[in-house]
């Protein structure tokens, strides 16, 4: 069953088949293309993964893995150029220390 935790690699992988940034919406129609069984399976996630896909896009931001807000245009997340290597092949659960930014929802 997905979690929460799943999503910040699940934006990754979205990033990386747009081919390193894209929109909210562009994202969020990636994942649910790639993951819809898994969403729908995940018990209260499927009425909050939308809500919780911008908790791990922070996420992602304050482990420098995408790029700042202010420095991309508004609505705009994009795969910071050689982070994105250092992130494949490891978890969501080890980026950074930034656990806590998700770890009360």
């Amino acid at each position: 069953m997905a979690h929460r935790n799943d999503l910040p690699d699940w934006i990754v992988e979205a990033l990386q088949s747009l081919g390193g940034a894209g929109t909210i919406v562009e994202i969020s129609r990636a994942i649910w293309d790639r993951h819809e069984d898994d969403l729908q399976e995940s018990g209260d996630l499927f009425y909050t993964w939308q809500y919780d896909l911008r908790w791990a896009g922070l996420k992602l931001r304050k482990a420098d893995v995408l790029l700042p807000a202010s420095d991309e245009e508004r609505g705009v997340w994009r795969l910071r150029a050689g982070r994105q290597r250092l992130y494949e092949g490891t978890t969501a659960s080890s980026i950074a220390s930034t656990d806590a930014v998700m770890g009360s929802l």
